[in-house]
């Protein structure tokens, strides 16, 4: 016998009648669960767990699913920021206040959702979603181009051709976006002996490193950064180590001082 709680998990703790009747839960064993407090009535044939994202449990009452930028961060994706208005996908006409509704025929698979992401955000917060599709979840780059291939689709197969799939983080991603927008050639995840891979080298002279404060908390993290960025030293490769902050709110300045520093190797050599 199905346990209520095993099904909505499969649904992140919020989920509709039809799909726990479709994992054989009978109405006995929903109304048991409801007495018992396992799960609870949130809105007409909808059920979560208590401890269920509000977020989520908003969504599916409406009825929708999460879609473009909401999705990618119940996915886990790389996502830049949080969304002024959540993203979701009807089947219907229907608006709904504080929503950007995308209309589906179905919830939203990883696919549509960086398709989504592209088509709707501007240009860098649909690549990082992309590019985390890519790195974290294992999206095949043939699929997306083949979903891309449209007439219409010409600023998307732009977008999507900057994906570097051995990207390591979203600070790395923007640093590259922000660089090459700027006109610098820029290379990835680099081949430092003795280091490892640096993050980005530009121009073939100056190196950058992501430093997000989320990988780089605990004792081993902090060394072996030391460690890395002393190595860079002694082999004579000038590094940079740039911030989500600062490239976020500051891009002006990074690339500022991304120049100058290329000015001042010129200079010295």
């Amino acid at each position: 016998m199905v346990k209520v709680s095993e099904v909505i998990a499969n649904y992140d703790g919020v989920a509709r009648a039809k799909h726990l009747a479709a994992a054989g839960v009978s109405d006995f064993q929903l109304r048991e669960a409801l007495a018992s407090g396992v799960v609870a009535r949130v809105a007409r044939g909808v059920y979560s767990t208590p401890n269920a994202d509000p977020q989520l449990v908003a969504i599916r009452s409406l009825p929708a699913e999460p879609a473009c930028v909401s999705a990618a961060q119940f996915a886990g994706l790389w996502v830049l920021g949080t969304a002024e208005q959540r993203h979701v996908a009807v089947t219907h006409s229907r608006s709904y206040l504080g929503y950007v509704c995308h209309r589906m025929a179905a919830p939203p698979t990883l696919l549509d959702t960086v398709v989504q992401s592209l088509r709707c955000l501007p240009e860098l917060d649909g690549l990082v979603i992309a590019e985390s599709a890519v790195v974290l979840k294992g999206l095949p780059l043939s699929a997306l181009r083949q979903r891309l291939a449209g007439r219409s689709d010409a600023r998307e197969r732009r977008i999507a051709a900057a994906i570097v799939p051995q990207s390591q983080s979203a600070i790395e991603c923007m640093a590259r976006f922000l660089l090459r927008r700027a006109g610098f050639h820029v290379e990835s995840q680099v081949n430092i002996p003795g280091m490892g891979h640096l993050d980005l080298m530009v121009d073939g002279r100056l190196g950058i490193e992501a430093d997000g404060a989320g990988f780089h908390m605990d004792r081993a993290s902090f060394e072996e950064d030391r460690r890395r960025w002393n190595v860079t030293t002694r082999l004579g490769v000038p590094t940079l180590v740039v911030t989500y902050a600062l490239l976020k709110y500051r891009p002006h300045e990074f690339i500022a001082m991304v120049r100058e520093a290329l000015n001042r190797i010129s200079a010295a050599a």
